[in-house]
């Protein structure tokens, strides 16, 4: 998953703005991890919406106070704000283990066409390999809440840092009964987005635009 940032840098939303620039540092903050790519902007309505819920799912899930052990997760939030002053005031409030790209870097416009981002609120779930999980999960967050990480990490077979599977299991038994499941939802997900090709599909109620809409940004 570094890789996707090899050569950059990622900045955490403290205090101290502390920069991630090696590629230890990079492995170290996403290795092993689902990681969401949060595109949006300060000037976008449904993304001042939608922060807090996003807030609050990944806060719930990474804090200690919520949770005995913080989730295998990471968030980048890859800014589409015009101003650096925007960037920097829509992630004041936010949390402080967030990581966000530099203003002046050109890959928070080429991850939005890798990505093929439509609109504005999105967020992209990336398995530990890089792979696409869900090109945009913000409805999922919205109606789920923090039960959707337990779908994606049973989806994506993240690695668990306290149990490790048997290496000579050929076919490991499910960890839950529901883990079938979620594969296959995530698995006919992925084969209808191939069938339509990359950015296909119907464009979303209101377009493309100001509000809501990824526009000419990417």
């Amino acid at each position: 998953m570094a890789s996707l940032f090899s050569g950059r840098v990622l900045i955490r939303n403290n205090s101290d703005q502390d920069e991630l620039d090696t590629e230890a540092e990079l492995s170290r903050r996403l290795e092993n991890r689902l990681v969401l790519l949060f595109f949006g902007a300060g000037s976008c309505p449904q993304c001042q919406a939608f922060a807090p819920i996003l807030r609050d799912f990944f806060v719930r899930l990474t804090d200690e106070f919520y949770v005995l052990r913080a989730a295998q997760l990471a968030l980048v939030y890859v800014s589409q704000d015009p101003t650096e002053e925007q960037q920097d005031l829509f992630l004041r409030d936010m949390p402080k283990k967030w990581l966000f790209l530099p203003f002046e870097d050109d890959l928070r416009r080429d991850l939005g066409r890798r990505f093929s981002v439509e609109r504005l609120p999105a967020v992209v779930v990336l398995k530990p390999g890089g792979d696409v999980l869900s090109r945009d999960a913000t409805d999922e967050i919205r109606r789920l809440g923090p039960a959707c990480f337990a779908n994606w990490q049973e989806a994506a077979e993240v690695l668990d840092r306290n149990f490790l599977q048997p290496e000579d299991l050929d076919d490991p038994a499910p960890r839950s009964l529901t883990e079938p499941l979620r594969r296959c939802k995530y698995r006919v997900d992925r084969e209808a987005r191939s069938k339509r090709g990359p950015g296909g599909g119907s464009q979303p109620e209101g377009g493309r635009g100001a509000e809501g809409g990824a526009g000419d940004l990417f």
